[in-house]
Order: C-alpha cells, then sequence, then structure tokens
C-alpha cells in the first residue's frame, strides 16, 4: 500500500474562494442578468416534476415555462429539441452579453473539447465517426473528421488546430496506446483542458475564473478519487493538477476506508462534499451522492457573485447555472420516461 501523508493545504477563505471585484463596464449586463435569473426555475419547480405520478404529468408542468412543448405534444424527442434550443439561447445571450469576447471564446472551448472526444474515441476504437458534434465550439465540428486524415494543415485554406486540440490529441493517443484503455483518452483529455482553462483564466487576470477552474479541478479529483476506489482501480496518476488541494491528499484517500474520507478532507472546503458523496457511495452503491453534493458546492460557489454589483462574474454564473437547469430538467424528464424510483431523483438532484 502506499503510505503517503498529506499536508495541510492553506486556504485564505472558509467555503468558497473571493469572485473578484467590481467591473462598471458591466454596470447594464449584470442588472439585465439579475433580472432573467428571477425567471429560472425554483427548487420546488423542479421537485414538483420529481415528484410527478407520470413523465407526461411531469412535462405538464412545465407548461407555462420556457420548457413548454408544442400543444399536445408530449413526446421525448420534441422534448430534447426544445431542451437544446433553450441552452443554444442561453449561450447566445451569454455572447453577446460578454465585453470580453475571449471569456466567450473560452467557454466555448468546451464543446472543442467535447468533440475532441468523440474524434478520438471513435478513430481510435475503429467506429465510424458520426455527425452528432456540437456546432457551438470554436472550431467547426466537420473539422474534427480532418484530425486523423491525410491532410493536417488543410494547404492555408484555415488556420491549423488550435494549440489545445493539437495537444490534447497528441496526449489522448499516447495515453490510450500505452495499454489500450479507452478511459486514458477522457483522462488525457481532461488534463488538457483543466491546464487550458487555469492558463487562460490567469492570462485574463479573473480572480473569478480562476477560482471557477480551481474548483472544478477539486471535483473532478473527488469523482475520480472516489470512482478508482469503487472500481479498485491501482490507477494514481490520473487526478487532474492545479486544483486548491494538492493531489497527494486524494492519492492518500484511495488507501483509507471510506468512514475516514471525511476527516482526510475535513481541512479543505470540501469536507461535507466527501463525507455525504462517501457515505452514499458506501451503503447505495451509487455515485448518485457525490454527483448531487459537487453539483450543489458548485452553484453554492456560483450564487456567492450575488456580491458582485457589477462585473463578467454574474454573466459566467448565470450561464452556468441556466445550463445546470436544463440538464436537472433533462435528468428528471429522462428518469420520469424510464420509470425511475422518486427517491433515485431526488437523492440526485441538488
Amino acid at each position: 500500500m502506499l503510505q503517503l501523508k498529506p499536508e495541510q493545504p492553506f486556504f485564505d477563505f472558509y467555503t468558497y474562494p473571493p469572485v473578484g471585484g467590481d467591473d462598471w463596464r458591466y454596470a447594464f449586463q449584470t442588472a439585465q442578468v439579475r433580472a432573467i435569473e428571477m425567471q429560472m426555475l425554483s427548487r420546488a419547480a423542479l421537485l414538483d416534476m420529481a415528484n410527478a405520478a407520470s413523465f407526461e404529468s411531469a412535462v405538464d408542468s412545465l407548461s407555462a415555462g420556457e420548457y413548454a412543448l408544442p400543444q399536445g405534444s408530449r413526446s421525448f424527442a420534441e422534448l430534447e429539441t426544445v431542451l437544446k434550443q433553450r441552452r443554444t439561447a442561453v449561450r447566445q445571450l451569454f455572447a453577446d452579453l460578454m465585453l470580453d469576447k475571449p471569456i466567450v471564446r473560452l467557454f466555448r472551448t468546451r464543446d472543442d473539447f467535447a468533440n475532441l472526444r468523440l474524434a478520438v474515441r471513435r478513430t481510435l476504437t475503429g467506429k465510424e465517426l458520426g455527425e452528432d458534434y456540437s456546432d457551438e465550439g470554436n472550431v467547426r465540428p466537420q473539422r474534427f473528421e480532418e484530425l486523423f486524415g491525410e491532410q493536417q494543415e488543410y494547404e492555408g485554406q484555415e488556420p491549423a488546430f488550435p494549440g489545445y486540440v493539437r495537444q490534447a490529441v497528441e496526449r489522448a493517443v499516447l495515453a490510450y496506446y500505452q495499454n489500450k484503455d479507452i478511459r486514458q483518452i477522457d483522462y488525457a483529455i481532461d488534463a488538457v483542458q483543466a491546464e487550458y482553462n487555469l492558463r487562460r483564466a490567469r492570462q485574463l487576470k479573473s480572480v473569478f475564473l480562476l477560482g471557477l477552474f480551481m474548483i472544478q479541478t477539486d471535483l473532478t479529483n473527488i469523482r475520480t478519487m472516489l470512482r478508482l476506489k469503487f472500481t479498485e482501480a491501482e490507477w494514481r496518476n490520473v487526478f487532474l493538477r492545479g486544483g486548491f488541494v494538492e493531489l497527494e491528499r486524494f492519492v492518500r484517500g484511495l488507501d483509507v476506508g471510506y468512514e475516514a474520507l471525511g476527516s482526510l478532507f475535513f481541512a479543505t472546503p470540501y469536507y461535507h462534499v466527501v463525507e455525504a458523496g462517501a457515505g452514499y457511495l458506501a451503503s447505495e452503491k451509487s455515485f448518485l451522492g457525490v454527483e448531487k453534493k459537487c453539483e450543489e458546492y458548485f452553484i453554492g460557489f456560483l450564487k456567492s457573485t450575488v456580491q458582485v454589483t457589477a462585473g463578467h462574474q454574474p454573466i459566467v454564473a448565470y450561464l452556468l447555472m441556466k445550463e445546470n437547469e436544463i440538464r436537472n430538467v433533462r435528468l428528471i424528464l429522462t428518469a420520469r420516461k424510464n420509470h425511475l424510483e422518486t427517491k433515485l431523483i431526488l437523492d440526485r438532484i441538488a
């Protein structure tokens, strides 16, 4: 057994890191976001959907809002179309409100990395490349099919792939061929994405974005630690660097019992996340608990931007909270469509 004794980390905050100061260029945009935030679904509305007797009644509970289906329609395919339209709309609003366009491009890389995962997985596993790429990134979806083609530079027709794409491809391919484990593709791409996000946040000199991406890194590492622990995997080098918590603490977590994980993370802001998530995993053999606690912590950080009177922070927070709302609507209605127990739905939604 690998025995590592993590040092006590130093945090200059108790629950959430600072979100930065005001930027009065965003006075109008922040006021607009504050107004439309009030139209978001309440937790009570989500609980009503979760407790609905059927998929149809859950859909009906949305009939008076932006997620309403065309009259007389209740098909899941049409619902999926509505959800995609709402996500596209909120991303376009984000782009319109954001004065600092490099931040818009930064968040569009999320779709670039998602498309890249599809392209790399399908190519390395011999599956045909499909058409289900997102068209909301910085790179045209069609170009991902050319990643492994014969012409890498496209003879000057278009700029070469961004550096983060090329770096992710190289590391993912190398990681996969070490033992041909497809999971290594995701770990490699996640690492490049985390490094890129943190580097850009520092270049943009955004205290808020840096804290946001460091939190995302920590929460990803918590999920990874519990999944590796549950599957009894031997990997120790797949944790992401750059978060608030040192990597040795996650490695140590693989070697202690579930009951000891809470105390191991007691000195970190994630004590309740780890303790509740590990307890749920140990008793229920499910990751619903840790997903719920990670989401609650992350949304709590986004809501802390309420202290900002004007700035890019509330706009980014609204984008991420609205995307989370859309995911929760999809999750609940999918669960209702498949007749899952209400308890499982309630155990998952934050």
